[in-house]
């Protein structure tokens, strides 16, 4: 949101939904409470360890003020469709184009369209709720 102008737009809309994706990949993984392991952990050699296909993943946990934020843009969506939700969501998560239109079964150019369209929904919302 522009500080001076207290007007929001599409790009800083945009803005918000890929951090807001980037920081729900950096939230720590969902458990279910009540359930351990009682398998002992697995002791492997250096040559198991080079051939195995888990690599472990290291991600700084997101500050609360971005947790906050994300929470925000979660809230804006309530005023999509759930086809739009999911589209802008596939963008802000940098999805291709290509990949997007085989996903709701258009061209390119008509996912890329109705992206901006729910992307001028978010940004009238906005801008008429802050009025």
């Amino acid at each position: 949101m522009n500080g001076s102008t207290l007007t929001w737009t599409n790009d800083d809309v945009t803005d918000w939904l890929i951090e807001a994706a980037h920081t729900a990949h950096r939230l720590p993984p969902v458990r279910v409470q009540g359930y351990f392991n009682v398998w002992p952990a697995f002791v492997r050699t250096d040559y198991e360890r080079m051939a195995s296909d888990d690599t472990p993943t290291y991600r700084f946990p997101p500050s609360p003020a971005e947790i906050e934020r994300m929470l925000v843009v979660m809230q804006w969506m309530q005023c999509l469709a759930v086809e739009q939700r999911k589209l802008v969501w596939m963008r802000a998560e940098r999805w291709r184009w290509h990949e997007i239109g085989k996903r709701f079964g258009v061209a390119p150019r008509t996912a890329q369209r109705r992206w901006e369209t729910a992307i001028g929904l978010v940004t009238a919302h906005l801008t008429h709720r802050d009025r």
